[in-house]
């Protein structure tokens, strides 16, 4: 991981949740997030929401290496798909910039528990 301090690539929220960055330069950022109880819903997997806030993780990360983290980003929007239920284990995603305009920045992101798709997402963000 490129040598940044915790305050870069770590927020009160992503400690909550257990997300742990993983490697963060150049447009890309991979972390992880490890399922424990709190994550879980009704039907004893990895909630939706979850998934999804890991997901936003990496791809803010992502936007904050290609840009400087001297600057800012906030989500847009963003669209999920979901493709496989997580029982146990961790989930790694992997986030890269397609587009760094002078006000927003397209990312794309895939999330996989080991060689297996289980998300996968595109999101707009502003420069703030």
């Amino acid at each position: 991981m490129t040598d940044l301090p915790e305050a870069f690539t770590s927020s009160a929220f992503s400690q909550l949740l257990g997300v742990e960055p993983l490697s963060v330069a150049d447009g890309e950022a991979q972390v992880r997030l490890n399922l424990t109880d709190p994550l879980r819903n009704r039907h004893n997997k990895l909630h939706g929401g979850a998934l999804f806030s890991l997901v936003d993780i990496a791809m803010g990360l992502a936007c904050s290496s290609a840009h400087g983290f001297d600057q800012g980003s906030v989500t847009l929007e963003c669209k999920i798909n979901y493709i496989r239920a997580i029982d146990e284990g961790s989930v790694i995603c992997v986030a890269k910039v397609v587009h760094a305009g002078r006000r927003t920045l397209v990312v794309e992101a895939e999330a996989h528990q080991g060689d297996k798709l289980v998300a996968k997402a595109q999101g707009t963000f502003a420069r703030v």
